[in-house]
């Protein structure tokens, strides 16, 4: 590892990803349920955007594809990222997005970040869980000043209660990396290794904790980039959420709902008699403390604002009701029930059926939505139904419903296809950019490339296939699977704006 990083990790650069999490749009509407004034961002809106901890910037480069109006700028540590960030940019020829080097704790002596416009949006995803406290210190006061009144700041986490089981095999595996000779990944892959063996060998600090028989097969799959960042950083840390939230109040900023919207609905996240303990208390912080020790889960998506404005629920309500949503998987696919921390909820297919089909057709608004004649539920809660779809990633708000496809996040699509085309899984997750939403749509690089391909004219299975290029025994299944794409995947980004 470079000595230059100070205990981070600089061997091997991170994952490229997008994080829905981080959208401003969607930060808003999360804001908006929360119970607070929240503009959510519309059409023409100048909003200025700041992502700290950016990595290679997909995320920003995205957005600001999606949005060519807004400013945004990414900053980062390593100047790998930065670099390929830059280069990517100027591919894609995207003006509206500044890439800086930059070191938080010193942000002060730095004149590009020194100079930064007051933000409507900030975000960090991950980054508060490996960076040291000085670092930490230093985006406290960066957003303290460059925070405008009103906006909004994302910050994700590691928590302690959902990494509780998992904090002994974490730390045996950066011991085992720190004794270990090679890059970072081959260091955090040999700790795995290490926990995957004194787990066979009932190891007293391993054995029976579901939280390491849960998480173990996830890291197998996961990146070696991924898993070097997580493990193998010196200041790696779960956070208590009250930590955190007394720490961002030294800039002003108060605590007001996750991005993650259904965490925002006890009745969804909460068995009865925990909801009982939880609504003894009206301190917001507090209800989040008893949320976390009953729900633990290993990464919180909070908001926080610079001076809130609260409103009743009517006033949520209305805001919610004018809102626009997108369709971003075929209506067939709807699921009776998914997941939830208190166990599966179920969806009525008669409130819920007629919402997506009306989608079909294109963008619209919740409030329309809710007055479809075949509709049968509840018509006067728009904001568990956002939640809901938007959980089982049905939907994406459109802030430009009836608009067409943007050249530049077209071009956007096009760069990403060629970076990752045969570099990558297909089945890994991308964004496709769209100008409409407004919010970059999650979809796989496989279902990425079949859009760039029909939008080149490639529109048939066989043309489709020969651009994928795969061996003469496994062209039939990839054939069954560019037929199904055509049929379903196709007409709902067609819908939403993509091309």
């Amino acid at each position: 590892m470079s000595n230059w990083g100070g205990g981070y990790v600089t061997d091997i650069p991170y994952s490229i990803g997008y994080y829905r999490n981080q959208s401003p749009v969607r930060m808003a509407v999360a804001a908006t349920i929360g119970g607070t004034r929240t503009p959510i961002p519309r059409s023409d809106d100048p909003v200025t955007m700041l992502e700290l901890g950016c990595g290679y910037g997909y995320t920003s480069l995205v957005l600001a594809a999606s949005n060519p109006n807004w400013k945004i700028f990414a900053v980062d540590f390593n100047p790998t990222h930065i670099a390929a960030a830059r280069e990517w940019a100027a591919e894609i020829g995207l003006t509206n997005v500044t890439f800086v080097e930059g070191d938080f704790s010193r942000w002060e002596e730095e004149p590009t970040l020194r100079d930064l416009p007051q933000m409507d949006f900030v975000t960090m995803h991950g980054i508060w869980s490996w960076i040291p406290p000085a670092a930490k210190a230093g985006i406290v006061r960066l957003l303290g000043k460059k925070v405008a009144p009103g906006g909004l700041v994302h910050v994700s986490y590691n928590t302690v209660e959902g990494w509780l089981d998992m904090l002994p095999a974490a730390r045996i595996i950066r011991e085992v990396g720190h004794r270990t000779i090679g890059r970072s990944d081959t260091k955090a892959l040999a700790g795995i290794k290490l926990v995957q063996d004194l787990l066979k060998a009932e190891a007293h600090t391993i054995h029976n904790r579901p939280a390491v028989t849960s998480r173990l097969p996830m890291l197998e799959r996961a990146s070696n980039n991924y898993l070097a960042h997580e493990f193998m950083n010196e200041q790696w840390q779960p956070c208590y959420f009250a930590d955190v939230a007394e720490t961002m109040s030294e800039a002003k900023l108060e605590w007001i709902a996750s991005s993650e919207l259904t965490q925002n609905f006890p009745e969804l996240v909460m068995t009865d008699a925990q909801r009982e303990i939880f609504n003894r208390y009206d301190d917001p912080i507090m209800k989040e403390i008893i949320k976390d020790a009953c729900t633990p889960h290993g990464l919180r998506h909070d908001i926080f604002v610079r001076g809130a404005r609260r409103i009743s629920v009517a006033e949520r309500n209305q805001a919610l009701m004018d809102i626009s949503i997108a369709l971003t998987k075929p209506a067939t696919d709807l699921p009776g029930s998914f997941a939830v921390a208190a166990g599966k909820a179920e969806l009525n297919a008669a409130f819920y059926g007629p919402i997506v089909r009306g989608l079909q057709a294109g963008p619209r608004r919740v409030r329309d939505l809710l007055e479809l004649p075949e509709v049968e539920g509840r018509r006067d809660n728009p904001s568990e139904l956002i939640a809901i779809l938007s959980a089982i990633e049905m939907i994406e708000p459109a802030i430009r419903p009836d608009a067409g496809p943007n050249p530049l996040a077209i071009r956007m699509n096009e760069v990403t296809a060629k970076h990752m085309f045969g570099r990558e899984n297909p089945g890994r997750p991308v964004a496709l950019a769209c100008y409409t939403t407004g919010v970059p749509i999650q979809v796989t690089l496989f279902d990425l490339l079949i859009v760039d391909g029909y939008r080149r004219g490639l529109t048939s299975v066989p043309a489709l296939a020969d651009m994928l290029d795969v061996p003469e025994d496994q062209r039939a299944p990839l054939e069954k699977s560019l037929e199904k794409s055509l049929d379903t995947m196709l007409p709902v980004m067609r819908a939403a704006g993509v091309f």
